[in-house]
């Protein structure tokens, strides 16, 4: 049940200007436990600058974050912050020197992964890897590279989780596999995941809850039913095109 005592991630009037540009503007809203929260909007509407503030690697210019309770920007709670959760994005490189089991190793490592073998083991199947675990990372192609970061997001088995197009260079067979593993660990850790992509299909099945940012505001926010009622579209794609073409409700 949702309510004030059991968000995990809670957003308030969140801003970030880049000079005169103003990327974020006053942005706010929570995630809750066993949710799917997605981030919808065109290329530069701000998805990308929330998640490295969620992150701390920006500073907000203005507003408050709040994640297990905790501040993000402090560096003693952010550590217990980022020991609870973890990211993926196809545009983080990972260490070329060393192979892609050695890889989730330092990662587990970090972590302080209890059985990590097993662990990474499971991941490697998961992610259908085991083909290349032991190949240098420089050597991976960008489907493969896309999945190893996959698999580093889930070796701590995060309570909260954020994924920036997390299957852009997936093929549709491993894309499906890993749809259907957020929505395992969804129902069955109760794990919150802010989710970017621009696959519309892929954001109607897997989201309960969609916020649709516009030149760095949210001008729209509801369950993928209510947003395609709202803006009279035949599917979420419809949506994300009159979205895109800055026509409003």
């Amino acid at each position: 049940m949702k309510g004030k005592d059991n968000v995990l991630l809670q957003v308030r009037n969140l801003s970030k200007t880049f000079n005169s540009f103003q990327a974020v503007k006053s942005v706010s809203f929570e995630l809750y436990p066993g949710e799917i929260l997605g981030l919808l909007g065109p290329n530069g509407a701000g998805k990308t600058t929330i998640i490295h503030m969620l992150l701390g690697l920006t500073s907000p210019t203005s507003g408050e974050i709040r994640i297990f309770g905790m501040n993000p920007l402090k560096s003693r709670e952010r550590e217990k912050i980022l020991n609870r959760m973890n990211f993926s994005s196809t545009y983080v490189a990972m260490p070329y020197s060393l192979t892609l089991r050695e890889s989730l190793t330092v990662f587990a490592g970090l972590y302080g992964v209890k059985e990590a073998r097993a662990r990474i083991s499971y991941l490697i199947e998961q992610f259908d890897l085991k083909d290349v675990a032991d190949r240098p990372v420089r050597t991976l192609s960008s489907g493969q590279m896309t999945r190893l970061n996959l698999a580093k997001a889930f070796i701590n088995q995060p309570e909260v989780m954020l994924l920036d197009e997390p299957t852009a260079s997936l093929d549709p067979d491993i894309a499906d596999r890993t749809r259907s593993y957020l929505l395992e660990m969804k129902q069955t850790k109760k794990m919150a995941i802010l989710y970017t992509s621009h696959n519309m299909q892929e954001m109607e099945e897997i989201s309960d809850r969609l916020l649709f940012l516009h030149h760095g505001e949210i001008i729209a926010r509801g369950t993928p039913e209510e947003l395609v009622s709202r803006f009279k579209g035949q599917d979420l794609e419809d949506v994300f095109l009159k979205v895109a073409r800055e026509v409003r409700p």
